[in-house]
């Protein structure tokens, strides 16, 4: 029995040693599918608070209750700040680290360029999967480099795919299992592997021919998203100025049983995913000499919302004879979608330090968010209360948590300015819908 029979027949008897890079929101559910299945799972994780806490069973993640953690740690599963202990003699590596953007909306790759240098130097004969979302060619350009460094031969020496994450925070409907995996290889070989083994946590696997490929798949799927939001949010502030309602022209527009999809206004895109991918693929493209206008002009606008938002509070504190300077503004929600605690490239993070510059007092309520980073500090959610809202001159709903009593905000509320639609419904001269 030569190696190359050894991999596929660990995997295919569950006995395959996985270490995975990077415990966040893509990498733990990952982890945990596998070990649920019977596989020797370790992760490698540079936050030291954050291992300790997996070690101990306890979730920061808010698809993962802690006691389905603990289970896992109870059947071997554990976090480690080693790469040694979690890539030496892994039979497969399953890089789920983040992928975020530079100041100059450049792609910042250096976290995915650390965890291959890391497998690099503990790499036996096994498979290496990158779930990273990125721009295409980086599996093959980046990655492939360095994990080839001494002569290794890929297919042969090692195995190589891509395989975007494609992790919905808070779906209760769609998790690992149920939802398709796309898989690339460099080599056929790579392809097989990589299929076998997501095939063990996943329903469909749904391979394709190349890892670029993968890597566009993932960024036409998110870059679909970002281009419809940014539409109908710029169809917002169209209505706003003429006096039409956008909630109900979508739902108008929605009943025609086919070519049309609603999508629907808000402060911002937030998340990892929605609001940076499409930048990482009009930045490849540059490399072609070609131009991203329609991806970019849907990127201008989605980063134009938070002002709008700013304008339209401004408004309606106008119209109530009120400045926003010296107004005490209550912001409910400040994670980037409805219950789930994950504030990253949440719109909040841009409107709290905005309305706070044009001099409002200004207070965050979120049960699901104890405190967020500014940049002049750390801002501590308030206890929600009818009090608090009655006293505040704006109630700011920016995320449309189940847990806030709409209605009854709504008839102690001297201002609510709604952009998530979450008063629909509610009568009252009061509230004013984005």
């Amino acid at each position: 029995m030569n190696d190359r029979d050894t991999i596929e027949e660990k995997i295919a008897g569950h006995r395959a040693r996985l270490a995975v890079i990077g415990l966040g929101y893509v990498g733990l559910p990952l982890a945990l599918a596998f070990v649920e299945e019977g596989f020797s799972v370790v992760g490698l994780e540079k936050d030291e608070e954050k291992a300790a806490r997996l070690n101990r069973g306890e979730s920061y993640i808010d698809d993962i209750p802690s006691s389905r953690l603990a289970q896992a740690v109870e059947s071997g599963f554990h976090a480690t700040l080693e790469e040694g202990e979690a890539l030496e003699g892994a039979d497969a590596i399953l890089i789920c680290v983040p992928t975020p953007l530079k100041v100059t909306k450049d792609p910042d790759i250096s976290y995915i360029l650390e965890a291959s240098q890391a497998a690099s130097r503990h790499l036996g004969r096994a498979l290496v999967v990158l779930e990273s979302t990125t721009y295409p060619g980086t599996t093959e350009e980046v990655v492939l480099p360095i994990l080839a460094e001494g002569g290794r031969t890929v297919g042969l020496d090692f195995f190589l795919a891509f395989s975007p994450e494609r992790v919905d925070p808070g779906n209760k409907d769609y998790g690992v299992h149920n939802t398709p995996k796309v898989v690339g290889g460099v080599t056929a070989r790579c392809t097989e592997l990589a299929v076998l083994l997501y095939g063990m946590v996943a329903e469909q696997v749904v391979p394709v021919s190349s890892p670029r490929v993968a890597e566009m798949s993932k960024l036409l799927e998110n870059t679909y998203r970002v281009v419809n939001i940014s539409l109908v949010n710029e169809l917002a502030q169209l209505c706003q100025r003429m006096r039409i309602d956008l909630w109900e022209v979508i739902r108008a527009a929605s009943t025609k049983p086919y070519g049309f999809t609603p999508f629907y206004p808000g402060p911002g895109m937030g998340g990892h995913c929605i609001p940076i991918d499409p930048f990482y693929l009009s930045w490849k493209a540059k490399a072609y000499d070609f131009d991203l206008r329609f991806v970019e002009l849907a990127g201008q606008i989605n980063d134009s919302m938070p002002y709008f938002v700013l304008d339209l509070v401004a408004e309606a504190l106008n119209n109530q004879s009120k400045p926003v300077r010296g107004s005490r503004i209550l912001v409910l929600g400040v994670a980037y979608k409805q219950d789930i605690a994950d504030v990253r490239e949440s719109p909040a993070l841009k409107i709290l330090p905005m309305l706070a510059e044009r001099g409002a007092t200004v207070e965050y309520c979120d049960p699901l968010v104890p405190s967020i980073k500014l940049q002049d500090g750390v801002l501590v959610s308030t206890p929600f209360t009818l009090e608090k809202v009655a006293e505040a001159d704006c109630v700011l709903l920016l995320t449309a948590h189940r847990a806030f009593p709409f209605a009854e905000i709504a008839a102690c509320s001297r201002l609510v300015v709604d952009t998530r639609n979450a008063f629909a419904g509610i009568a009252g001269e009061q509230i004013v819908r984005l």
